[in-house]
């Protein structure tokens, strides 16, 4: 049952259990007739609560008697209440006394030692004796105390009184003239002291270094054996012809580094010994920065160096022949483009990015690929009829020697085909060699003449396609050239050269660079509907 339950039971008059008087602090007041009605107008009810019993009168009335006056409290607003005291000689109720005097025979503020108001413990207590009363380290109420400790003057203790202060005892002037004979001898025992303790660091390092040598060399001793003898394996087998060890072994020395200092570049490519006067082929935009003035260095196989002087250029190759004075030479075999198939091993082996003597391997993965070569910096602008192989070629591979499994070389590797618009992030697996048969041709007449000759067609083309054919749009035609010469006119499209499709206007410089200056060519092209085939005979360049 709650509180709130037990209390509406109770009628009044009635009693608990207990026999205790009735709860009258909650019942109704009166002229109340039913729950939480209003108070009616009028005074207010009197208090429901019981009188206080005599005996919290007696204890908590107002004072009575001298000094004080039994008025109400009523302090002026925003005084301060002045204290009060009990006036002396006054007698308090006999219930005051009874809650708030002391116990019985208690004296005047002297509570009994190991009370709560007095820390000091008994004297029964074990540790405590009859004297601990002034032994400030047992006693803290002791009338002594810890300080500093006595100072001495002239070998004699100084006792310090209380309150008083004692300066530190000064050396008297003639004292700081020279050693009194007790100075002096405390210096002497000191330094005697510090030879000893040095002589006996130097006595243990000198035993923990001897210490550490025999154990040192004991395990020294233990991990060398002097009478060692390894076990050796049989000489390597020969290594068969056409393997890349034997083709590198055979042709790397007739693959040179070429390094170039021009007026305002620097830079390092590949070149191959071609003839045992010391003509070394490579590629124009490698040599083009020294041409109007700068130094070539060639970097032989066994780190020899000599300087070459160019012998030809040909910036529509992309071709030039360096001659140097120097001997010995290795002078590489020049093997036939023509009879490569797509498929064929290949190496290539020249200095990708300053590293001289690099030997990469692939195979050819396409034959007569129309590529256009801008030598960046140099005024090489070519289009060759280049072999596409994977064999790893980076910058500086330019002008090596791309090598079949009979140590023929059959390319000069010039170009590579990058993912980076400044072509110099290296292989992604296209990499591009001039034609030896091709290149051969060209060093021969720059070796003779010092320049090459080339056919011409006489027009200027552009790739084109109508979403279904494909071929060389005729853009301008020279006068008086070949193409001009034959009736075609500017807008043809050229789609067969001699058979060969022509879908770019690089498979046409290609197709014309096949050919002699001279010779006649079947050019098959479109006017409008119409499609018709046209002889060419085909002119030279100055």
């Amino acid at each position: 049952m709650s509180r709130q339950d037990r209390v509406d039971d109770h009628a009044p008059g009635r009693s608990d259990a207990d026999g205790s008087p009735d709860l009258v602090v909650f019942e109704r007041p009166a002229g109340v007739a039913g729950s939480f009605d209003r108070v009616p107008a009028g005074p207010p009810p009197t208090s429901p609560y019981r009188p206080e019993p005599p005996e919290a009168r007696e204890v908590f009335a107002r004072p009575s008697g001298p000094g004080y006056s039994g008025e109400p409290f009523a302090p002026a607003i925003g005084d301060r209440l002045p204290p009060r005291h009990r006036p002396a000689g006054s007698d308090a109720r006999p219930g005051q006394a009874a809650a708030f005097g002391r116990p019985d025979g208690a004296g005047a503020f002297d509570p009994a030692p190991g009370s709560r108001l007095d820390q000091r413990p008994a004297a029964s207590a074990r540790w405590w004796k009859a004297d601990a009363e002034h032994d400030p380290w047992r006693n803290p109420s002791s009338p002594f105390w810890l300080g500093r400790p006595a100072l001495f003057l002239d070998n004699r203790p100084v006792a310090i009184e209380d309150g008083e202060s004692v300066e530190e005892p000064q050396p008297a002037e003639d004292e700081l003239d020279g050693p009194s004979a007790a100075s002096s001898g405390r210096a002497r025992f000191g330094l005697t002291t510090l030879v000893l303790v040095v002589l006996a660091a130097l006595v243990a390092g000198a035993v923990g270094a001897g210490l550490g040598y025999l154990a040192t060399k004991r395990t020294d001793e233990a991990l060398r054996d002097p009478d060692i003898n390894l076990a050796t394996v049989a000489p390597a087998a020969p290594r068969a012809p056409g393997t890349v060890a034997d083709v590198a072994k055979r042709v790397g020395p007739a693959v040179v580094q070429v390094a170039v200092r021009g007026a305002t570049e620097t830079g390092t490519g590949s070149g191959v010994v071609i003839d045992g006067q010391g003509y070394i082929l490579t590629n124009n935009h490698v040599v083009s920065d020294a041409a109007s003035g700068g130094t070539i260095r060639v970097v032989f196989s066994d780190s020899s160096v000599a300087l070459a002087r160019i012998v030809g250029r040909d910036p529509s190759t992309d071709l030039a022949v360096i001659k140097v004075q120097h001997s010995p030479l290795t002078v590489a075999a020049l093997g036939n483009s023509d009879s490569l198939a797509v498929g064929d091993d290949v190496l290539a082996i020249g200095s990708p990015l300053g590293l001289a003597g690099t030997v990469t391997t692939g195979i050819v993965s396409r034959l007569h690929r129309a590529v256009r070569v801008n030598g960046e910096g140099s005024d090489t602008d070519a289009v060759i009829d280049a072999i596409q192989t994977d064999a790893a070629i980076n910058p500086g591979n330019s002008g090596g020697a791309l090598v079949n499994r009979q140590g023929a070389v059959v390319g000069i590797t010039s170009a590579i085909a990058s993912l980076t618009t400044n072509r110099q992030g290296g292989s992604i697996g296209l990499g591009f060699a001039i034609p030896i048969t091709a290149a051969r041709d060209i060093a021969t007449q720059l070796i003779k003449n010092g320049k090459a000759v080339h056919a011409t067609f006489g027009a200027n083309t552009r790739s084109v396609t109508d979403g279904t054919r494909l071929g060389a749009y005729i853009v301008q035609v020279l006068p008086d050239g070949p193409a001009s010469q034959s009736g075609l006119r500017e807008g043809d499209v050229v789609k067969l050269i001699d058979g060969a499709l022509i879908a770019t206007s690089e498979d046409l410089s290609v197709a014309i660079g096949r050919s002699k200056p001279g010779a006649v060519v079947e050019v098959r092209y479109t006017r409008g509907a119409k499609e018709s085939t046209v002889k060419v005979t085909l002119g030279a360049d100055s």
